[in-house]
């Protein structure tokens, strides 16, 4: 299969959740990976590359809007697309 649609830059700082303002819906129409430390992450929510973080949801726990508490990581982050 050929895909003609070019895929857009990686930004430095992303978020999938629709309300934040780092938020790009471009981005989820091809299937991203993170990296943290050389190893493949499934659970990152948020990530920024320049200062090396990445935030994943702490298990079932909610703050009281409802909303799952994060848990920030740090290291070297990678973005790549598969």
């Amino acid at each position: 299969m050929n895909d003609t649609k070019t895929q857009p830059a990686l930004p430095d700082r992303f978020s999938a959740n629709p309300r934040s303002p780092h938020h790009v819906a471009e981005i989820f129409e091809h299937d991203i990976g993170i990296r943290l430390n050389g190893k493949e992450r499934f659970d990152v929510e948020e990530y920024c590359i320049s200062e090396g973080w990445v935030k994943v949801s702490a298990f079932k726990a909610l703050d009281r809007r409802g909303h799952p508490l994060m848990i920030t990581k740090k290291g070297t982050v990678e973005a790549f697309y598969r």
